[in-house]
C-alpha cells in the first residue's frame, strides 16, 4: 500500500470514527458513569472490538458473515440483544449525584468494561459488511496483505483511541455538570434510550444495505 492509499485510508477512518454509533454511545455511557480516566477504557475494548472485526474480514470469516443468511442473522440478533441489554442497564442505573460517589469504588471494574466496549464493536455484522465493503478497496493485491490487513488495523484503532476520547471526556465534563438526581435520572434514560435505538436499528440491517 502506497503511501497516497494509506492517506486516502486514513481520511475515511476518521470519518468511520467519527459517525455517531453504537461505539461512540458506549463511549459517552462510560465517560458519563464513570468520568474519562475510567470511563476510557470501554474505548479499549472498542479497539479491540475493531481488531476482531478486521481480523474476520482479513481470514475470510466476514464473507461467511456476509454471504450466509443464518450466520448473519444470528450475529446480527445478538448484537441487537447486547445493545437493547445495555440500554435497559443504562436505563436503570442507579440515580446517585457525582458528589456522593466520588470517593467510593466505581460499580464496573475495568476489565467489564473493556468487555463491554469489545463486545459492541465485535458482535455487529453492520461492521463486518462495512469493513469488507470498504477494505479491499484500498488492497494492492501484488503486496503482501497480512502487512496492509496490519496498517489498517493500526490506522483505525489510532483514529478509534482519539475520537472515542473525545466522546469520553464530552460526558465526563458533562457529569461533573450534573447536580440533581432528577438530573442524573435523565441523563441515564437518554443514553440507555440511545442503546436501545442502536439496537433496533441494527435489527432493521439487511446484507444487501
Amino acid at each position: 500500500m502506497n503511501f497516497s492509499t494509506w492517506f486516502g485510508f486514513f481520511a475515511a477512518s476518521w470519518a468511520i470514527s467519527l459517525s455517531p454509533g453504537a461505539g461512540a454511545i458506549a463511549a459517552m455511557s462510560s465517560g458519563l458513569n464513570h468520568g474519562f480516566k475510567r470511563g476510557y477504557f470501554t474505548t479499549f475494548g472498542l479497539v479491540l472490538g475493531i481488531l476482531t472485526q478486521v481480523l474476520l474480514v482479513g481470514i475470510g470469516l466476514g464473507a461467511l458473515i456476509a454471504s450466509s443468511s443464518l450466520a448473519f442473522t444470528l450475529v446480527k440478533w445478538l448484537g441487537v440483544v447486547y445493545l437493547v441489554w445495555l440500554g435497559i442497564q443504562q436505563w436503570r442505573a442507579p440515580v446517585t449525584p457525582l458528589q456522593a460517589t466520588a470517593s467510593e469504588e466505581p460499580r464496573l471494574p475495568r476489565r467489564r468494561m473493556v468487555l463491554r466496549g469489545w463486545l459492541v464493536n465485535a458482535v455487529n455484522p453492520k461492521g463486518t459488511v462495512f469493513m469488507l465493503a470498504i477494505v479491499p478497496q484500498f488492497l494492492d493485491l501484488q503486496a503482501s496483505l497480512p502487512q496492509q490487513y496490519l496498517l489498517i488495523a493500526a490506522t483505525l484503532c489510532c483514529t478509534d483511541l482519539v475520537v472515542m476520547a473525545g466522546y469520553t471526556a464530552l460526558a465526563a465534563r458533562l457529569l461533573t455538570a450534573l447536580r440533581s438526581s432528577r438530573q442524573i435520572k435523565l441523563m441515564n434514560r437518554s443514553f440507555g434510550g440511545l442503546f436501545i435505538v442502536a439496537g433496533a436499528l441494527l435489527a432493521t440491517f439487511r446484507r444487501g444495505a
